[in-house]
């Protein structure tokens, strides 16, 4: 439920080692500067990053499916709700004290029932023309007893429902005669004995003495031994009577079956709903249990997620509903994308191999200490970004903060690094459409929207054996997803080269760009591994060229 915001650290979609290790290592670097950060991934996570956290016994980040904001965003924490069997006397005082126009109805295991306004409660005090008759209504002696504020002079079952009529004794003693029944319950003033007594003969439940008018030992002697209730109240007769109409169980005035969300849904899915009942608030319900209450005023301008994007700053890469988050750091080492916020913001931004590398510089900067297992997770980001440092993206300082962060982790850098390339390598029992979106990730390069992805392999022929599948998956995709072209890096590791697997229009980008034949459906890239510095710039060089042309 509401409650203050927590600051989202997430990298991009799909999810590699890099924004992974990055977002948690960040996320634990804010938390040690006073920053309630929590570190989040917005898709599954392929082998080489499952292969990290296991390796240094960290939990993955927690998977956030997108930032749209969501019922539990704006539901306010119910603490004023009500019984079904609780009186309209009862609701009246909560709804005073409280000072809200709506109420829950819960049953005795909290599971919502209904609802009740103050309107429902004021249309009932305006159709009051009388004493209300209590039979079929299951109201209980003791509901008269805490409504009027009464004294019990003589006392019988006060969890007994009542079984008659109420009567007031204002006429002559013939009249009353003639209306009190056997078991009714009846109102009375300043009478005497035999009035009294009279009443006890007749066989009436209980008598109810107004304005704590003195009641005679033999009367209270004779209810005694009839088992019937004295009770004595300091209101008048007239009170009295308004007071035993508010005796009334709430579960004859609610509203059963109320129209209620579950936290998890669309503010932009329960808008027309509101708009259409225009009611004040509506309950939250989640697994049939009452956890919170929705304004209508609340989801008019909803407080937004708070979100510090690692590793990436294009909006196609980001998750969903970042247009109605709040971004408000960036730290990134890519090209400036196309995100946009509505205020400065701090941005760090540096030509580097990897994400992490700017993230170990923080720590030290801030002098916060590196934790072993953190330092093992920015290390693997920067072996996983660089290729073991074979990436042409790999700068002096990757490599430099690399060694230190093994040392701290306490890992022969080499070793572990090898280890975790190969945790990574390969296709496994992957599916075409599984394969061609590993590590994807989308482009807007002129005029054209580009998907690029990469998988890391030790022996290329395990994915170029079955290319014709991956290409039928490509071109699937792109209609799907509204792609001009899609493309798949297959990069060999040990021979530190790409077969690049390309489908879409235009075709000639590809032989502009790398000046390779481009009638297939790949090319050979030798000494290529990075995407953003040997795949992208050249693409956005032809880009402007063919459009010159």
């Amino acid at each position: 439920m509401k409650g203050k915001k927590k600051v989202w650290v997430l990298g991009h979609r799909p999810v590699d080692s890099d924004s992974a290790c990055s977002a948690v290592a960040y996320a634990h670097l804010k938390r040690a500067l006073g920053v309630d950060a929590v570190a989040a991934r917005c898709s599954e996570v392929n082998k080489e990053t499952k292969f990290i956290f296991d390796y240094f016994k960290v939990d993955l980040p927690m998977l956030l499916v997108d930032l749209y904001p969501r019922v539990k965003d704006v539901a306010l924490e119910c603490k004023t709700v009500v019984r079904q069997h609780d009186t309209l006397r009862h609701l009246g005082e909560v709804m005073r004290k409280a000072e809200v126009q709506s109420v829950p109805v819960v049953d005795s295991k909290g599971e919502l029932v209904g609802i009740v306004t103050v309107g429902d409660l004021a249309k009932r005090y305006f159709l009051e023309l009388g004493l209300q008759s209590l039979v079929d209504l299951r109201v209980r002696y003791r509901d008269i007893i805490q409504a009027t504020e009464a004294k019990v002079l003589v006392s019988g079952d006060e969890n007994a429902f009542i079984e008659g009529n109420v009567r007031i004794f204002a006429g002559s003693v013939e009249t009353t005669r003639a209306l009190v029944k056997e078991k009714d319950i009846v109102l009375v003033g300043d009478r005497g004995v035999a009035s009294l007594m009279m009443c006890l003969e007749l066989g009436v439940s209980a008598l109810v003495i107004t304005g704590n008018c003195r009641v005679q030992p033999e009367v209270i002697e004779e209810a005694q031994k009839r088992g019937t209730f004295i009770l004595s109240t300091p209101y008048d007769t007239y009170t009295v009577g308004r007071l035993i109409n508010q005796c009334v169980p709430i579960r004859r005035i609610m509203h059963p079956n109320p129209i209620c969300f579950r936290p998890m849904e669309l503010l932009s899915d329960i808008k027309g709903v509101m708009d259409q009942h225009r009611f004040r608030s509506y309950p939250v319900v989640e697994n049939n249990q009452l956890v919170g209450i929705v304004s209508a005023d609340e989801i008019m301008l909803p407080e937004r997620e708070r979100v510090i994007l690692v590793d990436h700053n294009e909006r196609g890469q980001a998750i969903e509903g970042i247009e109605d988050a709040k971004i408000i750091e960036i730290i990134d080492h890519h090209r400036m994308g196309g995100i946009h916020t509505s205020e400065p913001i701090y941005i760090r931004e540096e030509p580097v191999g990897c994400t992490s590398t700017i993230i170990a510089t923080m720590y030290w900067e801030n002098d916060v200490e590196i934790p072993p297992t953190i330092a093992g997770l920015m290390l693997s980001a920067i072996i996983s970004d660089t290729v073991l440092f074979k990436s042409p993206t790999c700068t002096p300082r990757d490599k430099k903060t690399a060694e230190k962060l093994a040392e701290i982790a306490g890992v022969n850098l080499k070793e572990y690094g090898l280890a975790m390339l190969r945790a990574g390598a390969g296709i496994g029992g992957k599916s075409p459409v599984e394969i061609i979106k590993t590590d994807l990730k989308e482009f807007n390069i002129g005029d054209y929207k580009i998907a690029v992805s990469q998988i890391s392999v030790m022996d290329p022929k395990e994915v170029l054996d079955i290319e014709d599948k991956l290409i039928e998956a490509m071109k699937e995709n792109c209609d799907r997803e509204g792609f001009d072209m899609d493309m798949m890096m297959v990069t060999d590791i040990l021979e530190e080269a790409t077969y690049l697997l390309f489908c879409g229009s235009p075709r000639t980008l590809i032989g502009e760009a790398f000046k390779k034949d481009a009638s297939g459906t790949h090319v050979y890239l030798p000494g290529v591994m990075s995407r953003k510095k040997q795949i992208i710039p050249p693409l956005s060089e032809a880009v402007k060229r063919i459009k010159q042309d």
